[in-house]
């Protein structure tokens, strides 16, 4: 542009708006003016996205084009956006005093000169004056064009500065972001294939970023579990709901193969500002640390929950084998996979003595596995005894009191765990590959060892496995020791107790007798309960039953005072309240027992029974063609309080009848009223032509609980014909 050329833009003598400026005619600007800016007739490329790029359109890039003289031939929609002109307020008009304040046009006429003449490109930032007086300051890029006519064209680019800025410090900051965080970031297109992943995850994964561009999250993500993330992704793709911390993956890369990490994943979908999809952003964080914190944390919670499931269940009982059974329930399946509990034979029988320095003798007392395995085979059955060898690592266990861990167990480890060599090639079938053993120690001795093995569980015992088997053996230790003292004690007892019940006398007139004593579950001490028959003279008998209030030896031995007593009383040929009216004075020095007892006198030459009780539940009686029934007798206050007087009833009894004495145990229980225990057994007496075995036997089957704490004493008399002079 020449000096008079600004001349006539300053003086205002351009073109007429509407003239045809020189430059391009209207059918040459058609083939650069369609929408897109490419030639309109022009075939779509097959690859083509099907909307135009979002960021051209965030920027609003204008578009002017000058012919050689400065004036604009060609003017974009966007242009308008940035100056506020119309097409037909610009084109025509020269660009310097339309778009640049005054004291611009020097510098914007020597731009102008240097970009048509040398065709050197020019850019920056530059203030316009926008169409409301006011200045804008716009990001420039001019450029000099040639048509097919040889003609020269000015060409100007221009988008809002601050935007283009703004678009920069994102863009910037970005960049900078992905680089350099330590988090993961893959960008995904529709397909799921990687367009760009950053440093971080490329560590992460061992695999080159170039590895990974063009392919599939599948193809790099190789591993099953990797299925979830994917399914996630398309999830996200298809509603644009993010999902954030979605889902741990553990594994291992070719980065790190030797151990495991864990990456926390969250998705993004990611949108062009017209909202097109574009794909999904793929944010890994390794949270290896965090995992392993919780991972120890549960660890830690399942130990303790599994020490207090312990402490619960095991012990529920005083009895051995239960106990031992107990104790392998609780570590199956959740340590170990089958499970042993073996104790020194000479532990349970006082006359075995220790096995010194040879092998050791064992009993078995409960073996457990998590599902059918031979290497239940190669343990001992439990009742079974066996002998270990000094090379056993059962025998060491127990010798020297500490536990044994083999964590990852060979031929030869088996060999020195089995009982043989069967066993060991048992125990190799079933694929055993850890081991532990734990010492049974109660009270500074010690009992037996809990053997754990594994075979299917892959994970080898550790440290901490042995210490929680340690802390199930040596609570289970002491409650094996209890049901131990304590079977040894209710040995005793039960044996005083057998000692003094009576045989039956072989004839007794006018009387045939059937009796029974049963003693309470193993896991309960044995209490006082007896009963007696005692021929007296006149052809009288008397019929005995009672129950000292306690258990163990001493209510045993309790029981056998009175019983002895009572015996002597009965030689006296006193009346059933006066015997005991004196068994009562004798309780009342016997400390703090009392006890309940009924007394029964029966006369065949008279066909009556006397009877008195002392706080005992009532007899039964069963006459023939009736109802049984409970006799309504005086109760009576238990022996041992002292101060009550006893009453006697008397009440006839015909051929047939029977009179059925019986202690607490057999029809009290913790789940059934007394009045409807004592109902049933009315309706199991009513048949009275069975025998009275049967009749004991029956009662007793359907009375008595499997688990009933308490003694049981039944004793039955069945009156029969007894001629005068016989």
């Amino acid at each position: 542009m020449d000096a008079e050329a600004l001349t006539r833009q300053g003086a205002g003598h351009g073109p007429e708006r509407g003239d045809s400026p020189r430059g391009p005619s209207s059918g040459r600007s058609a083939r650069v003016s369609a929408a897109d800016g490419r030639p309109a007739d022009a075939d779509e490329p097959e690859d083509r996205p099907p909307q135009p790029s979002g960021l051209m359109d965030l920027l609003g890039v204008a578009a002017v084009l000058l012919d050689a003289e400065g004036r604009i031939v060609l003017w974009s929609p966007q242009a308008e956006d940035l100056y506020g002109y119309t097409a037909h307020e610009a084109l025509g008009q020269y660009a310097a005093p339309l778009l640049v304040h005054e004291e611009h046009w020097d510098l914007v006429i020597k731009k102008f000169a240097d970009v048509m003449e040398t065709g050197q490109s020019w850019g920056g930032s530059f203030p316009v004056r926008h169409k409301d007086g006011t200045a804008r300051l716009v990001e420039l890029r001019n450029m000099r064009l040639l048509d097919d006519r040889g003609d020269f064209y000015a060409l100007g680019l221009a988008t809002d500065s601050p935007t283009l800025r703004e678009v920069e410090r994102d863009v910037a900051l970005s960049t900078r972001l992905i680089a350099q965080s330590p988090i993961g970031v893959a960008i995904l297109d529709t397909d799921l294939r990687y367009v760009a992943v950053n440093p971080a995850l490329e560590r992460m994964h061992g695999i080159p970023a170039k590895d990974h561009l063009g392919r599939h999250y599948r193809e790099i993500m190789t591993s099953a579990k990797f299925a979830v993330p994917e399914a996630a992704m398309q999830q996200v793709l298809d509603t644009g709901t993010p999902l954030v911390d979605h889902s741990t993956i553990v594994g291992r890369t070719p980065a790190d193969p030797g151990h495991k990490h864990a990456w926390s994943i969250s998705l993004y979908r990611l949108e062009d500002p017209q909202g097109r999809v574009l794909g999904v952003a793929d944010l890994v964080v390794d949270v290896t640390d965090r995992y392993q914190a919780a991972v120890e944390a549960a660890e830690a919670r399942r130990r303790l929950a599994l020490i207090a499931d312990g402490s619960a269940r095991i012990g529920t009982t005083l009895e051995v084998g239960q106990t031992a059974r107990e104790l392998a329930e609780v570590t199956v399946p959740e340590l170990a996979d089958v499970v042993t509990v073996d104790v020194l034979d000479s532990v349970l029988d006082e006359h075995r003595p220790a096995s010194g320095d040879g092998p050791a003798v064992f009993r078995a007392l409960a073996v457990r596995a998590a599902y059918p395995t031979e290497a239940v085979q190669a343990a001992d059955p439990p009742g079974e005894i066996a002998a270990y060898d000094t090379d056993r690592l059962a025998t060491q266990c127990v010798r020297t009191g500490r536990p044994i861990l083999i964590s990852h167990a060979d031929d030869s480890d088996l060999a020195r765990i089995a009982r043989d060599d069967h066993a060991a090639t048992l125990l190799a079938r079933a694929g055993v590959h850890s081991y532990m053993l734990a010492p049974l120690t109660a009270r500074g001795h010690i009992l037996g060892f809990l053997g754990l093995s594994r075979a299917r569980n892959p994970l080898p015992f550790d440290e901490d496995d042995l210490a929680l088997a340690g802390e199930l053996a040596s609570r289970a230790a002491v409650c094996i020791d209890n049901a131990r003292s304590h079977q040894s004690m209710r040995n005793a007892a039960e044996t005083l107790q057998r000692s003094l019940l009576p045989d039956h006398p072989p004839h007794l007139p006018g009387l045939q007798i059937a009796s029974r004593y049963r003693p309470a579950l193993a896991t309960y001490e044995i209490g006082g309960d007896w009963y007696d028959v005692l021929p007296l003279g006149d052809d009288k008998t008397a019929l005995v039953v009672g129950d000292v209030m306690g258990s163990g030896i001493d209510a045993a031995a309790t029981m056998g005072r009175l019983r002895t007593a009572t015996s002597a009383f009965a030689d006296l040929d006193l009346d059933p309240a006066q015997v005991l009216q004196h068994l009562d004075k004798i309780t009342s020095g016997l400390e703090h027992y009392i006890a309940t007892c009924v007394y029964a006198v029966y006369d065949p030459h008279r066909a009556v029974c006397h009877i008195a009780t002392a706080g005992h539940l009532p007899p039964a009686l069963v006459r023939r063609g009736k109802r049984p029934e409970l006799l309504d007798l005086p109760t009576g206050t238990p022996l041992g309080v002292g101060g009550v007087p006893f009453e006697t009833t008397t009440f006839g009894l015909g051929p047939g009848d029977q009179l059925i004495l019986y202690t607490d145990g057999l029809v009290e229980t913790r789940h059934h009223p007394i009045d409807e225990r004592l109902e049933t057994l009315r309706q199991l007496l009513d048949a009275p032509d069975r025998s009275l075995e049967e009749t004991c036997d029956r009662l007793l089957r359907e009375l008595r609980r499997p688990d009933d704490p308490d003694d049981v004493a039944l004793l039955i008399a069945r009156t029969q014909p007894f001629p005068p002079g016989s």
